[in-house]
């Protein structure tokens, strides 16, 4: 059921089984909009060859002044002295508008994600799977992001499947295409009601212009609208059998619903 969302009835407690971890390197690395291309070539240079202990995500997005900007969220959970040179060329590009990387608590370097998503906004995702970062894939990636209509608005390149998350053996959760080298993740954020269509029309049509790149499948979260033969493209066609077998012992009437929602076996 790990991966399955919310459709098997309502989680009560957790028990967690923890990595002790000291500080890790980590936080913010602004690259300048119109450098933005060889950053991401940079970024996806340096996670093909990466160590376990390198995670993160290279967010297209628009500062609070309304600069635009590649800004890179690594973190680093070996030694500081380590992870410093391993990030060294990726700190000494552009120059860099503002580098603020550094050793912080592993807590610190979680909460980061919380200023590029204020609360209250209206929403709409798009994603795509991507097994590499073509030069062609990174130009439209970037020419697309140019036309925001929103400054809240960005696209997350998020390193997945180079590490340790690709060797989960394939039937051991829910969770499918964990080979994936990244999901493309494409996050229209606004608060007009009135631009809804402006700025859900802009992640159509960014995710169409990327799909050519994409290499399949998709994570169900990341999607703001899914239709049932997408949910079952989420998990293929085995995986998402079992779910609907255990959907249909745990939910048959499909009370849980209101989600990206497997519905029980026949």
């Amino acid at each position: 059921m790990r991966g399955g969302g919310g459709n098997f009835g309502i989680i009560t407690s957790f028990e967690f089984r923890l990595h002790p971890i000291g500080l890790v390197l980590g936080g913010l690395l602004f690259c300048p909009f119109d450098k933005a291309a060889g950053f991401l070539r940079m970024y996806d240079d340096l996670m093909a060859t990466a160590p376990d202990e390198l995670g993160g995500a290279t967010v297209l997005g628009t500062l609070p002044d309304g600069t635009k900007a590649a800004v890179c969220i690594p973190g680093w959970s070996g030694s500081i002295d380590q992870g410093e040179r391993l990030l060294q060329p990726l700190r000494a590009y552009g120059p860099p508008i503002a580098d603020q990387l550094g050793p912080m608590p592993y807590s610190a370097l979680q909460s980061i994600v919380e200023k590029f998503n204020p609360r209250g906004m209206r929403n709409y995702w798009k994603t795509h799977y991507m097994n590499s970062l073509s030069d062609e894939a990174i130009r439209t990636i970037v020419e697309c992001y140019a036309s925001v209509p929103s400054p809240f608005s960005h696209a997350v390149v998020y390193a997945i499947g180079g590490g340790s998350v690709g060797r989960v053996p394939d039937d051991a959760t829910a969770v499918a295409y964990r080979n994936m080298r990244y999901a493309l993740v494409l996050i229209s954020m606004w608060e007009n009601p009135a631009d809804d269509e402006r700025n859900i029309r802009w992640v159509q049509d960014y995710w169409e212009a990327t799909k050519p790149f994409a290499a399949g499948g998709f994570y169900i979260n990341y999607e703001a609208e899914v239709e049932a033969d997408k949910v079952k493209a989420a998990y293929g066609t085995e995986k998402y059998e079992r779910l609907a077998a255990v959907k249909k012992k745990y939910d048959p009437t499909n009370f849980f619903r209101l989600n990206q929602n497997i519905k029980p076996a026949a």
